[in-house]
């Protein structure tokens, strides 16, 4: 899956101004100085199908 819908639907708290993705194959490590704002929580189901979807990356050995 090379992005993940995430719509005010995904959220358990908190939303988004506008429809955004989450893209697995793109990870980095962020300093948490660069995180300027908090927008919410995510479901359960929406943060498992990104935590799959970087395991399978991972796992594969590879990027899409």
């Amino acid at each position: 899956t090379s992005s993940i819908r995430l719509d005010n639907d995904a959220f358990e708290s908190g939303s988004l101004q506008v429809t955004s993705y989450a893209r697995p194959a793109k990870l980095f490590t962020a300093n948490q100085n660069l995180i300027t704002s908090y927008v919410g929580n995510l479901k359960g189901a929406a943060l498992q199908r990104i935590t799959q979807a970087v395991a399978g990356i991972v796992t594969a050995g590879k990027l899409p």
